[in-house]
């Protein structure tokens, strides 16, 4: 089922949470909705769900207008982030719960249950109570729970979000193969930019109420549309048009902001003509990768991001004098701060 949001918005008394947005997600396809706290990327998540009303524009699914339709009649599946599951139902039965209501027959009900407790990975856990379930295993049971119905759409909103980090992990993954089995067209709400870049076919990146930026996880990040969206998707520095880390490279931008990724900046132990000096101030081992942290001589800091190969070629120490130069920065005419 394809969703297309048509100039879609939603007032909360005099605050407007989503401004005039407009979005087309492809039937079978896993889009994330990606923000900051207020961004309006749950509630735009719950207009989809008919959990909320619009108060201007409409909601189609598959074609049809489902502006007004009843969230039962949306043929929508919905995981919420501290999984609702029923404490006093087992998981079999959490799972079994809205087909029991359908009143469908128990034969096939048992059969749809076991099916997916295969499918989410919980063979012979179906008589165990949520309480006796770790938080990933609890998360797991939510999925089928909304999986069981069949429907059409798949919405999570920060299915995630109340896990530890390695657990968040293991679940992305899981989530990704899981949409490749199924291919539900799948939303789901999170602030985590790894999360998003991870699991996603596509990512909606929303600030303040509105779409900042449709693309790719690659087209999000190597050709931000806004400076917002690059200061948003992974790490920047972000410094002045007029440093001399610039000057030197003949860089010249009529913003008063230049935005340079850590991997783009190229660092030395010698001098050339268009490198500027600094000095290493901190070193952070981050596994895979180098950080190093550079104070250049107008006292400017900017981060750099070394592998691990690269950082033992220039063996580089703290307080070392270095000398630096990008290797690709971008200017935004406005920067909107996070």
């Amino acid at each position: 089922m394809g969703i297309v949001v048509e100039n879609v918005s939603k007032r909360f008394g005099s605050f407007k949470a989503v401004d005039s947005v407009n979005l087309e997600i492809e039937s079978g396809s896993l889009v994330a909705l990606l923000g900051p706290s207020g961004s309006g990327k749950s509630t735009l998540l719950r207009l989809i769900a008919g959990l909320e009303t619009p108060d201007e524009g409409r909601i189609l699914l598959t074609g049809e207008d489902a502006t007004h339709r009843s969230v039962q009649n949306r043929g929508i599946g919905f995981v919420f982030q501290h999984y609702a599951l029923f404490k006093h139902m087992t998981v079999r039965k959490n799972i079994a719960f809205a087909l029991e209501i359908r009143k469908v027959p128990q034969a096939k009900v048992k059969a749809r249950v076991e099916e997916l407790l295969e499918l989410v990975q919980l063979a012979g856990l179906g008589d165990r109570y949520p309480s006796q379930l770790s938080g990933g295993q609890r998360q797991r049971v939510a999925l089928a729970r909304a999986l069981a119905v069949e429907p059409k759409v798949l919405l999570l909103d920060e299915p995630f979000g109340a896990l530890d980090a390695k657990v968040r992990k293991d679940l992305r993954a899981w989530l990704r193969r899981l949409h490749d089995e199924v291919h539900v067209t799948t939303v789901f709400v999170t602030h985590d930019q790894e999360e998003a870049m991870e699991v996603a076919d596509e990512i909606v990146v929303m600030n303040k109420g509105r779409v900042e930026q449709i693309g790719t996880p690659a087209e999000i990040y190597d050709h931000p549309a806004s400076a917002f969206v690059m200061s948003f998707i992974g790490p920047v520095n972000v410094l002045p048009s007029t440093s001399r880390i610039f000057e030197a490279n003949g860089f010249e931008s009529a913003h008063p902001e230049v935005f340079l990724r850590p991997q783009d900046i190229l660092v030395e132990t010698a001098p050339n003509s268009s490198s500027v000096p600094a000095r290493v101030s901190r070193i952070i081992h981050l596994g895979w990768e180098i950080q190093a942290e550079l104070t250049l001589d107008d006292g400017q800091v900017v981060t750099a991001h070394l592998t691990r190969d690269r950082f033992d070629e220039l063996n580089l120490k703290p307080q070392q004098r270095v000398f630096v130069k990008p290797k690709e920065a971008k200017a935004f005419p406005l920067y909107y701060s996070i």
